[in-house]
């Protein structure tokens, strides 16, 4: 067998690289996360409030894109130009000059009022962007209990692929420095031949090559399919810009005001165009400083926006605001659905929200503070699980469930116990 002299090199380059590789994804990692989130949510507001009218971050509107904007401006330049751009521009500043004239001469709003954190705030939110929705906690995919994204005998899968890679980078050194005595073949493309050759001929190689493989493949496959159907952060546009922030948030309306049929019906249901027209029916117009900020690029929609949103209900509702009575002439609104489970699996509002006392924000998240709804939790068998596994039975004023906490905490040897104890991990409870 011949030789490949350069051993010592190899797994010095490969020792370096993966050196290299770790210390890399661990400055990602603490970069990634390496953000303020006070700041960026002062500067998010103040941007939504005072510039989202004219500008976006990541496309032109009325103004430049504002999106790392302090990588192309001075930050004091910058300051000087939201103050007063026009005082900016009479000074005879050539940037200041070449702006106004490539958006057509447009005025800018002055802030003079802005203080210097204020406007760094702003300039921060346009440099980090957008906070990434949060994942409550416990919200995990698939039915694990490792809190990712996949149940732990996958993460298992990787660890062992992990593994098998180490053992093939040995076996390659192993195999080199057997190779190290033999006579030498000249140049690059010679020595790598002759690696190749000894690969060819190593069994153990080869055999950890195809585990390898198969491990990659499972992980990939399987992680794929954890993540079919799973919709969290799912936020459709709506036909009408209903706020939950302004009607459960600002005006305190109860969540089973509208959605009565959560304590009553498997379903919580869809509040019924009369059920607005209980209060609209005398608020035909918002207050004077209303807004509400869409989500779907960070549109502000006014009060003349949001006039126009509450005639879409007296136009559903046929109700004819000259003459203040319904007409008769009725046409349904297409909400479009948000929350929806699989048809093999079985959930019963009322079940949670009468019997067991769940809250609505227990599984919708803080909708109060949502001016569009989206899907907060993941609605996984997992998370429901964990749920059950973690929900103590509440056997105040109950006998019956007294004494079969009684017998069940015999029988487990606990002392309080869960849902799960009670039937909430039997799989014909939700599957049927």
């Amino acid at each position: 067998m011949k030789s490949v002299n350069y051993h010592s090199k190899l797994s010095r380059i490969l020792f370096r690289s993966f050196t290299f590789l770790v210390v890399f994804l661990v400055s990602f990692s603490v970069n990634a996360q390496d953000v303020d989130e006070a700041r960026q949510k002062e500067g998010k507001k103040l941007f939504k409030s005072l510039c989202a009218s004219c500008h976006k971050l990541n496309k032109k509107l009325v103004g430049p894109a504002l999106g790392g904007i302090e990588e192309r401006r001075d930050n004091e330049w910058l300051k000087k130009w939201i103050r007063n751009n026009a005082e900016l521009r009479a000074s005879g500043d050539a940037d200041a000059v070449a702006i106004y004239n490539e958006y057509n001469q447009s005025n800018m709003t002055a802030f003079p009022q802005l203080s210097d954190k204020q406007i760094d705030d702003i300039l921060y939110y346009t440099t980090v962007g957008d906070p990434k929705k949060a994942v409550p906690a416990g919200s995990e995919v698939a039915g694990g209990e490792q809190g990712g994204d996949a149940p732990r005998w996958l993460i298992l899968i990787l660890a062992a692929a992990i593994v098998v890679a180490f053992l093939i980078i040995g076996s390659l050194l192993k195999t080199i420095s057997e190779l190290k005595g033999a006579p030498k073949t000249p140049g690059l493309l010679g020595q790598a031949a002759e690696l190749w050759q000894g690969i060819k001929q190593n069994t153990f190689l080869h055999v950890m090559f195809v585990i390898l493989g198969a491990l990659i493949a499972a992980y990939v496959g399987f992680g794929t399919l954890f993540k079919v159907g799973v919709d969290q952060g799912y936020q459709p546009i709506q036909p009408i810009a209903f706020s939950h922030k302004i009607h459960a948030g600002d005006n305190k309306i109860e969540c089973q005001y509208c959605h009565s049929a959560a304590k009553h019906s498997k379903h919580s249901g869809i509040p019924s165009v009369n059920v607005c027209m209980n209060c609209h029916k005398n608020i035909s117009e918002v207050a004077d400083d209303t807004k509400v900020v869409m989500e779907e690029g960070g549109v502000i929609l006014g009060k003349a926006q949001l006039d126009k949103e509450i005639q879409k209900i007296y136009d559903a509702a046929g109700w004819d605001t000259e003459k203040l009575a319904y007409t008769g002439e009725t046409k349904p609104v297409k909400w479009v659905r948000v929350h929806n489970l699989p048809d093999f699996a079985y959930f019963n509002h009322s079940q949670h929200v009468v019997v067991a006392g769940v809250k609505c924000q227990k599984c919708h998240g803080p909708v109060e503070e949502m001016e569009e709804v989206y899907q907060y939790s993941p609605l996984t068998m997992g998370w429901c699980i964990d749920c059950h596994k973690d929900t103590d039975v509440n056997l105040k004023g109950n006998e019956y469930y007294a004494k079969i906490h009684k017998e069940l905490a015999k029988k487990y040897g606990i002392e309080q116990v869960t849902i799960a104890e009670l039937g909430g991990k039997e799989c014909g409870k939700c599957h049927y």
